[in-house]
């Protein structure tokens, strides 16, 4: 059992898959800190200072008893952190798109260079037929001969 583990872990798969996960997870924070340090700020300025985040609908009202404790909390449907998530998730699928359009275009030029190359070597010279095998070598004998 452990050796068939050793096997699966060492596997470049496992290694790559973990390599990648990673720098999701940094990727993700990068996002986040772009979103929430710049993107919710621009949004909350445009929309004359609203925080998605902090935006709730109330369902029940909060009951308090004569001294101003709680009895009953307030029952609340926070949507505003729902369209903070969604907010997060386009924009980093926007940013993924970005990425994986680079990388596209980048292998594309590698490709046609790689092609272009290729198109350019000089191509290798047809081998001799038969007959022309055999005329050189009677040529070489002769040669030797003399």
């Amino acid at each position: 059992m452990f050796k068939e583990f050793k096997a699966f872990i060492s596997k470049g798969n496992v290694i790559d898959m973990a390599v990648g996960m990673i720098i999701g997870s940094a990727f993700g924070k990068i996002v986040t800190a772009l979103v929430n340090n710049i993107i919710t700020p621009l949004i909350s300025l445009a929309t004359g200072g609203m925080n998605f985040s902090d935006a709730k609908a109330v369902l029940r009202a909060e009951v308090l008893d004569e001294a101003g404790e709680v009895l009953k909390p307030a029952l609340t449907l926070d949507y505003g952190m729902f369209i903070q998530t969604v907010i997060d998730f386009l924009i980093i699928a926007l940013c993924i798109f970005m990425m994986v359009k680079v990388v596209s275009s980048i292998r594309k030029k590698a490709e046609a260079l790689k092609k272009k190359e290729e198109e350019q070597r000089p191509a290798e010279p047809p081998k001799p037929s038969k007959e022309e095998e055999l005329l050189t070598e009677i040529r070489d004998l002769l040669k030797a001969k003399n």
